[in-house]
């Protein structure tokens, strides 16, 4: 009887502050929809190595917002990116394909014709994928997957609804580009002139961008990929964030100012102020998740797209860890990665993952998030969510995990099953590790284990495709034309 008498009542005053009962029940038929599917928000630095965040190890550049968000979620300790350098790595990561099967494995310069090479039309992604699962998606920042004068290959041909930001990877190498693209249209940035590093400085366009359709979706399912460029070279950033690492007594770095990259004249400070600036600016994007109330209802991953190149080999931030390489290297400190995801409620606070996985497992597991399979039977990627939800003894495991590289110092294949990683330089001898006791890999024990070399020696023999524009040979032309830097 008390129901009956408060529904009434309760129109009543609805009706005198302006509302309607219908209205009402639009507002939370619309609030009961939003919580059926999770948002998905994939982050992605450039060139940010295992080492460069606080809950990695860092000691001397701040990130307390990603360092908060690994101890609100999951840290992973084994996870790879697709490839030791941008483009390859992203196609992976977008098509959940490994190195030996996908379609880009390379960057542009460096295919046989010299042609660059994109995505295949209409390639199926994982935007593809989540769209039919009725998601709103997006892109905002370095796409990198259309090179050439092709207007094909954009993201609207692979699932993107929305798309702001770097239509080839080469004009993300500069801060204050003038021509971004938004959808398929050129989007200018009058005032920017690269050379004399003048105007906006597009990484804080792309955040505000992403705040922005956060908020415009916060009633959608969404997917939004946030490729941001931090910290790659150019190493270029404004004042305000320099200004925490000038008077530390840190070694200076002098910067080359006057070539390709247009980079400042002092490296260190440089370099702590972009992931820094990076850092403040997620926590920008985690506090407006909590205002539209909907963190609950949000699965945010943080990653890199390769290793480091700014300190590849100078360690003064250690951006490596313990790790051999960097950017361009098959071993641990090209491909190896930060990878954290915070799921409130569904992920356990301050948990580890030692799972071996790679960014080929994305796209199956943002299907099984949306409650959908993959379209395709032969990709090479494993859900991680049995993992992500502490179902660890459910939680499949590759058999192996495959990369291949061809620059100048090519052709390498790695490959790593279980704890054993094999280097292979074509040119060379084949190097063998063992990562659960060195993961810095140090010792070659190719002489001391043959049975072992043996085993994964074979294994490459079925581990790939034949592409023609991606052969396992040293490939001269590229060399010789190589402008890609």
């Amino acid at each position: 009887m008390k129901v009956k008498l408060y529904i009434p009542l309760l129109t009543v005053i609805l009706m005198a502050l302006g509302f309607s009962c219908k209205s009402k029940q639009n507002e939370v038929s619309k609030a009961v929809n939003t919580k059926q599917k999770p948002n998905i928000i994939f982050i992605m630095a450039d060139d940010l190595g295992y080492g460069d965040l606080g809950c990695y190890g860092q000691t001397k550049i701040k990130t307390p917002n990603i360092d908060k968000m690994a101890s609100e979620g999951m840290i992973f300790t084994n996870h790879y990116s697709g490839s030791t350098v941008c483009m390859p790595s992203r196609a992976s990561l977008l098509t959940g394909y490994d190195q030996g099967h996908a379609s880009v494995r390379g960057n542009p310069v460096w295919t046989k014709s010299g042609t660059p090479v994109n995505l295949k039309p209409n390639e199926l992604t994982v935007a593809n994928e989540l769209k039919k699962a009725g998601y709103k998606t997006a892109i905002i920042g370095k796409w990198g997957l259309s090179e050439g004068n092709t207007k094909d290959n954009m993201p609207s041909n692979h699932g993107f609804d929305y798309f702001l930001g770097y239509k080839k990877h080469s004009d993300a190498h500069h801060y204050y580009w003038d021509t971004l693209y938004r959808n398929n249209d050129p989007y200018i940035l009058k005032e920017n002139n690269f050379s004399l590093k003048q105007g906006k400085y597009t990484h804080d366009i792309f955040v505000n961008e992403a705040l922005s359709y956060i908020e415009k979706e916060k009633n959608n399912s969404f997917f939004l990929y946030l490729a941001l460029t931090i910290p790659h070279l150019e190493l270029t950033v404004p004042e305000d964030s320099k200004k925490p690492y000038q008077n530390l007594g840190w070694p200076k770095r002098k910067m080359n100012t006057n070539g390709h990259y247009k980079n400042d004249d002092e490296g260190n400070a440089t370099y702590a102020g972009m992931v820094s600036r990076m850092d403040r600016d997620l926590g920008k994007l985690f506090e407006k998740l909590k205002e539209l109330g909907i963190e609950e209802n949000t699965i945010v991953v943080f990653t890199s797209d390769n290793g480091p190149e700014y300190e590849s080999k100078d360690r003064f931030f250690n951006s490596n860890g313990k790790l051999k390489g960097g950017k361009r290297d098959l071993y641990e400190g090209g491909i190896r990665i930060p990878f954290i995801v915070k799921f409130p409620g569904k992920i356990a606070p301050g948990s580890k993952s030692e799972h071996i996985s790679a960014f080929w497992d994305f796209l199956p597991t943002a299907c099984e998030l949306a409650g959908i399979e993959p379209s395709n039977n032969d990709i090479n990627g494993i859900s991680l969510v049995p993992e992500l939800m502490g179902n660890t003894e459910k939680q499949k495991k590759h058999d192996y995990l495959y990369w291949e590289f061809n620059e100048r110092e090519g052709p390498i294949q790695a490959i790593r099953k279980g704890d054993w990683k094999l280097v292979w330089k074509l040119e060379g001898k084949p190097e063998l590790y063992n990562l659960s006791n060195d993961i810095g890999e140090s010792e070659n024990l190719a002489l001391k284990e043959p049975e072992k070399l043996k085993e994964i020696l074979g294994l490459l023999k079925n581990v790939r495709t034949e592409n023609n524009e991606f052969p396992l040979k040293t490939r001269a032309l590229a060399v010789k034309k190589r402008g890609e830097k």
